[in-house]
């Protein structure tokens, strides 16, 4: 049917679906890019720390590892973790019946060996007499006084076997030769020791060093005697302490060498106590520099660099810069900065090349068209 045929009415009721149809087709609006709110800070030149600052922990200078001389069942051990000990005091103890009969079993065999001496002396004694009389001849006499020598050797041996017997009976017993602190234990009663298991650690009273790792790169810094600035970690001043050991050698599990810095006498700290080793700025170092929030930094290809604000425009461009290293948690920005400039410092990885943005102030109320 043509259109001309229709009637106008029903011409005009049919503009609406022909309407309809066209903004069907139509591609949908482009929305608009947020206007996002972002910290900014402006770059200045700061006091550079220069040193390093290293986590450790306060170990006892000297720290020894006990255990039995001799092996057996454990029957007690009265030290706990953190029991401070005096010098002499039991620690634990083993099973030592079969070390008692073998102190009696050797002394059984020293009064047997006690008892043939006497008679092989008896017996030279009786033979000289009769060698004066004239009735036996001198081989005699030396036969008879090479059995005394073998009863005396015989007796010896049975001596030392009492004491070595007595020795390894004292030896189920096991004391604190110094006072200090057991700082762990490593048996429990009813385990069957070897000889020189160990038992327990005990910390000795005495001096004390701040124990850390250092990395290879930082260790070639330290020195045999260098003053190192040490502070607890609970409080207090910083106090001067010297480094007193350099590992030799890398760690093999983190590779790391660890550096132990004697503390001062008149600094008491308790032990396992977390301590902070901080060393000094390298001679000829700058004072300055400008130093950025790691969270401005971003990658860009294969460099670092960071997001300028241009206050008249409100957009942001990218800025190569170059980083000499870390300053604290900051970096320390060696080139591409000369200062004044204001630098997005949060939320740099959302921005693009010349994209609007304002100012963030958190006590702002955004309109809708900047959330």
């Amino acid at each position: 049917m043509k259109s001309d045929l229709l009637p106008p009415w029903a011409r005009w009721a049919l503009w609406p679906v022909v309407l309809l149809a066209l903004a069907a087709c139509s591609p949908p609006p482009v929305a608009e890019e947020p206007v996002r709110a972002v910290k900014l800070m402006r770059v200045e030149a700061g006091e550079l720390g220069g040193g390093n600052e290293y986590a450790g922990e306060v170990r006892a200078r000297t720290e020894t590892r006990l255990g039995f001389r001799v092996a057996g069942k454990l029957l007690e051990r009265p030290a706990q973790v953190g029991q401070v000990v005096k010098a002499g005091q039991l620690l634990a103890r083993l099973d030592a019946q079969d070390y008692a009969l073998g102190v009696q079993s050797a002394t059984a065999a020293q009064q047997a060996a006690q008892t043939q001496r006497d008679l092989a002396a008896a017996d030279l004694k009786r033979y000289v007499e009769l060698k004066n009389q004239g009735f036996i001849s001198g081989a005699e006499i030396e036969r008879r006084e090479a059995t005394l020598r073998s009863a005396d050797a015989s007796l010896a041996q049975a001596k030392a076997q009492v004491a070595l017997q007595g020795n390894q009976s004292a030896y189920t017993t096991l004391r604190a030769e110094v006072a200090g602190v057991v700082v762990a234990v490593e048996a429990e009663p009813g385990q069957v020791l070897s000889a020189g298991t160990s038992v327990l650690r005990l910390a000795h009273d005495g001096p004390r060093d701040v124990v850390f790792s250092v990395p290879e790169d930082k260790v070639g810094g330290f020195k045999s005697g260098q003053s190192v600035q040490v502070r607890l970690w609970a409080g207090g001043q910083a106090q001067a302490g010297q480094v007193r050991e350099i590992a030799a050698s890398a760690d093999p599990a983190t590779r790391t060498f660890q550096v132990k810095v004697g503390l001062p006498p008149q600094v008491s700290a308790p032990l396992g106590a977390t301590a902070y080793a901080v060393t000094g700025a390298p001679a000829g170092s700058p004072t300055q520099a400008i130093k950025l929030p790691t969270s401005a930094l971003r990658q860009a290809g294969s460099g670092t660099a960071v997001w300028l604000w241009d206050e008249a425009s409100s957009t942001v461009k990218s800025q190569p810069v170059q980083v000499a290293g870390a300053d604290g948690n900051d970096a320390v920005i060696a080139g591409g900065l000369k200062g004044g400039e204001q630098v997005v410092v949060a939320g740099v990885h959302v921005l693009t090349e010349g994209q609007k943005v304002v100012r963030y102030s958190p006590h702002a109320v955004m309109s809708p068209s900047t959330k």
